[in-house]
Parts: C-alpha cells; structure tokens; sequence
C-alpha cells in the first residue's frame, strides 16, 4: 500500500483523471515522483468501477483501491446490504474478507464484525477504508480465516464465507468442495463454532450438487440485478431437518421481484397452446429450477415441459418477468418464415429451440431492436413454433 496516493494533490489528480482513455493515459508517465503511472491507472480504474458498483466507497474521501479484480469480484453494495437483511446478532465473522463489502453491510445488523483476509496488503487497504468512513466496530485481521477460527475459543453468531474457486478447477459447473475454503469438508468444525453460516457462491455453482453437498440447508437466495443472476446465498441453521424454502429475488431500478417457493411443495398446473398473454420467468426463477412452481403460484399454463414459457387468457400483472401481449403465432418453416416476418427488426429470444439468435438472424435477416419481440420456442405437441409479441412490462 503505497500512502503516497492519499496525498491531497494525488487524491485530486486522480479525480480530475476519472475520465481520461487509460491507454493513453499511461503513455504520459507519472507526474509524482514515488507514485508510478501504473499505480495511479489501477486507482482510476478501480474508482471508475466503484462508482455504480460501490457509491458509498466512491463518494467517500481518501479512499484506497485495491487491484482492479478485487474490484471486479466483491459484492455490490446492492447485494451485500440484501445478504445482511437475511441474519443478525451481537457477533459475525468474515472468513473470506476481499474489499470488505460484505463485512460493511454486515456491521449494520451486527454488533461487532470481525473480518479475516489472508492478503496483508488487501486487509490494510481495508482497514484504512473503515476509517475514512468512521466505522468502529469492524476489526481486520491480516490471517487466514478458517485458520484463525480453529485457534479462537470464541464462537459467533454467524460465520460468512465467500469461498473462491481453486484454479486447477476445470469446465464451468463446480462443486463447493472444489473451492477454498472446502466448506463440506469444514462443515462440522465451523457448526462447533456457530449455529448459523451464511455462504456465498457463484451463479453457475449447481444448486442440488449444493444442497446434496451441505447439512441444514434451511433456505437459498438468488439474487439477480437487473436481470442478471450475480448470487446464491445459502443459509444453513443448525436446526432439525426441515424443508428448504428457496427466494429468488431481481433487484431492478424502481422494485424488486420476489418469488418464494418450497423444495418438494405440491403443485398444481396445466399446460397449453399459446393464449393472450405471454410470460417469461426473470432470470434468478429460472437460474431456480422453480419452473413449476412459477407455473402454480402464478396461474398460469406452461406451453412445454422444458421450455420455461407460460401463457394465459388474464393479464396477471404482478408476475416476475416480463410481460407480453401475443400478436400471432405460426409454425416454424426455414423456408416460409421470411414470408410470415414483415418487419424489418426485431427482439429474438430461443426457449428450447435448436438453432441460435445468431442463425435466426442469419436465415431472417431480422435486426436488432423494434417494438416486435419474436419467441422462438417448443409448444406441448413437441413443434417448433414462432410467437409474436409486443411486451406490456
């Protein structure tokens, strides 16, 4: 941590350079002496990314920024007061610290966090940032997490990880005991040690390898923004077994999109060729697997097992995705569907269809964007068909 960059001058250089193109920027040098110019891009890159992702952070005066990763792997200050919402008490440990996010959301339902990163250099950054923003009651400790619990008698109220993938992991789909630290392996220990532990996991980590893996799991989050899937939270309580009760959430600008389901619930639905209205499930349902369930709870009819489209003749106008109006559906013809498309642009989406966006575009010569929303997908009888839309949400 080089505390040359908390100098006044360079405080303000940096700010007045949050703008500038970074690759020519780092052609002109350095003007400081004990700063080099790779120092000064990685803050300006780091604040450029915080700014959205961490206003509390960018706002706040005299701030140090780690290496852009650190940046790019933390929470959001979104999803981080979410996760601190789900548990509270007098004591919270971090195992796995990073940027200290987390453990920020955290000190506001806890009355003390302690927070553990291996990374000397990552922790005092961090503890410098407490105190830029007079927060009294986070201690860092410079140490491995799991390490330090095993030689503490102390136990906790919670124990939160944040585990990171090994690198000699290979294909996209892992397990929990692929990561560091192995929570599986460690479960029992860190029970000893608190009767609550939050996880948080990557959006491609499989949530049934998850629960098959884990004992107590007693609910799952997954937390989208904006539509895009950036966690899964699971909370295990070391209580009887239960049923595990599943939320999914998508944060938006205005509102959140909640939907709550029960593993195992009995369920009650129909499936149907397309009728009035067209429903499309948002992204942290179907990361879920509650396909049916949305089906149930909604009222509304499935057009095929696996292709995760709903429809019904009553606009239900509180469903969790987006809303269309059906304008006209035909069956699929390569060679007749120029013909049936009259307009010129178009929204494309594929639900259990063989070919891609790309090769529809191809083939149609349709492009981006319009007020048209064109479905490519399967009906109940297994045939391929077009639904044209216009969306209502």
């Amino acid at each position: 941590m080089n505390t040359n960059i908390l100098h006044t001058e360079t405080q303000s250089y940096i700010n007045n350079n949050l703008k500038v193109n970074i690759e020519q920027f780092i052609f002109k040098g350095s003007p400081f002496k004990n700063i080099s110019i790779q120092e000064l891009a990685n803050q300006i890159i780091a604040k450029q990314k915080s700014e959205k992702k961490l206003p509390t952070w960018f706002h706040t005066k005299n701030i140090y920024y780690p290496p852009k990763l650190s940046i790019e792997q933390t929470s959001s200050e979104v999803t981080a007061k979410y996760k601190s919402k789900l548990v509270n008490g007098n004591s919270l440990i971090d195992l796995t610290g990073g940027f200290g996010i987390d453990c920020y959301a955290f000190s506001k339902q806890f009355k003390k966090v302690l927070h553990c990163e291996i990374n000397k250099e990552l922790s005092e950054i961090v503890s410098h940032n407490y105190k830029q923003m007079n927060v009294s009651n986070i201690k860092t400790l410079a140490t491995d997490g799991l390490e330090y619990l095993k030689k503490s008698s102390e136990k906790f109220d919670c124990i939160y990880i944040d585990p990171s993938r090994r690198n000699d992991t290979k294909g996209k789909v892992f397990l929990l005991s692929d990561c560091l630290p192995n929570v599986p392996k460690n479960l029992d220990f860190l029970f000893e040690k608190s009767n609550t532990i939050l996880i948080k996991n990557s959006p491609i980590l499989d949530i049934t390898s998850t629960i098959n893996e884990l004992k107590y799991v007693t609910e799952i989050h997954v937390v989208a923004v904006n539509n895009e899937v950036k966690e899964l939270l699971f909370l295990l309580t070391k209580k009887t077994k239960q049923s595990v009760k599943i939320t999914t959430s998508n944060i938006l600008k205005n509102n959140t999109q909640e939907f709550c389901f029960e593993l195992g619930s009995d369920l009650n639905f129909e499936y149907s060729t397309p009728l009035q209205y067209l429903y499309e499930p948002n992204a942290a349902i179907l990361k879920s697997g509650g396909f049916n369930q949305v089906a149930s709870q909604q009222k509304v009819n499935k057009l095929h097992q696996h292709s995760h489209l709903y429809t019904s003749d009553n606009l239900i106008k509180d469903f969790p995705g987006r809303i269309f109006n059906i304008n006209n559906v035909f069956a699929y013809n390569k060679k007749k569907i120029k013909k049936q498309i009259t307009d010129t642009k178009a929204n494309i989406t594929t639900r259990n269809f063989p070919k891609t966006v790309a090769q529809i575009r191809k083939e149609t010569k349709l492009k981006d964007g319009g007020n048209t929303y064109l479905f490519f997908t399967t009906n109940l009888h297994n045939e391929f068909i077009v639904i044209s839309c216009t969306k209502i949400n």
